[in-house]
């Protein structure tokens, strides 16, 4: 199991949970080492002082907030631990509000909060809220403070759990206002031709169904450089051209679609026949599925990429 970033209590009025943090997020990004490219040696990094061309130690390190006019104010570690907040062991709850009145752009980090302990009035609260989070839709609103920082956060219900979200304040949040809005109000019958085409673009939620193809492509050729293989980078798309004819673009969008959604609009199977691909090695397989987008191509065996790219 996952160790435990934070524990202590969830508090709503006198009510206290004992409570322990975990991620609900994970790192799948694939990290590169800095090399020197003549002998393949780590890079390492080292702060120099401008002045003086020589390495500072951490120790000799300030901390300067430059101000409008360039002058330099400098703080102390002292003088910036003045405003640490207070390491409160508690997630201190003042409201709750509707979930759908929470707009999304204010979520952030994602975390479940789990019971601690062995008690079983503690365990009966957790799951009181569970219960009654989950039956009325509601998110508790709060405070705690994570290693150094203070931190607004979301409590609210997730497959059975309390899942607790760092949120964004208010003035982090940056308004529409000055940023180009596009021309003019569209028609009634580019507004209808749109809406036929989001209903057919329209799909039930499903997250599997979206995989990081970025990660996925270099997955590929770090498999095929370690296999001795030349890497070569892909010709360059053009961007396409803008819309000229919205009606037009919107109908022959439409028509393509034969008036239904296929889950994005994507063709993933079915554009190759069983004879052309058997012939394929793995590699050559994953890129064809890589372009159409098949799920969960990077576990497939020759033979399921093959039976799933010719799939009508």
């Amino acid at each position: 199991m996952a160790r435990s970033l934070w524990t202590g209590s969830l508090s709503f009025g006198l009510v206290n949970v004992p409570v322990a943090l975990f991620s609900a997020a994970r790192d799948l990004d694939i990290h590169f080492n800095q090399l020197h490219e003549e002998d393949g040696a780590r890079i390492e990094t080292r702060r120099f002082c401008a002045d003086e061309d020589r390495e500072v130690p951490y120790e000799e390190i300030g901390h300067g907030y430059e101000l409008d006019s360039g002058e330099q104010v400098v703080l102390s570690d002292d003088e910036l631990a003045s405003v640490a907040p207070e390491k409160t062991r508690t997630i201190d709850i003042q409201a709750f509000v509707d979930a759908a009145d929470v707009d999304p752009v204010f979520y952030d980090h994602p975390y479940f909060l789990v019971p601690t302990g062995e008690s079983q009035g503690p365990l009966r609260a957790y799951r009181l809220l569970v219960e009654v989070m989950g039956s009325t839709d509601r998110v508790a609103l709060g405070r705690f403070v994570l290693r150094t920082k203070e931190y607004l956060v979301a409590v609210r219900v997730r497959d059975g759990l309390l899942s607790l979200t760092t949120m964004l304040f208010a003035d982090e949040v940056r308004p529409a206002k000055g940023i180009p809005a596009g021309g003019k109000k569209p028609t009634k019958a580019a507004l209808e031709q749109a809406e036929k085409l989001i209903d057919a673009l329209t799909v039930a939620w499903d997250p599997s169904q979206y995989e990081d193809r970025h990660r996925e492509r270099l997955r590929a050729i770090v498999e095929k450089k370690q296999q001795g293989k030349t890497i070569k980078a892909p010709a360059q798309e053009k961007e396409p051209a803008p819309t000229g004819d919205l009606m037009e673009a919107l109908k022959r969008t439409l028509a393509e679609l034969g008036g239904g959604g296929n889950g994005g609009g994507e063709q993933r199977a079915g554009r190759f026949t069983k004879d052309d691909l058997e012939g394929l090695s793995r590699d050559e397989l994953y890129e064809r599925a890589q372009e159409a987008d098949l799920p969960g191509r990077s576990s497939m065996s020759k033979k399921e990429l093959v039976k799933a790219l010719a799939a009508p």
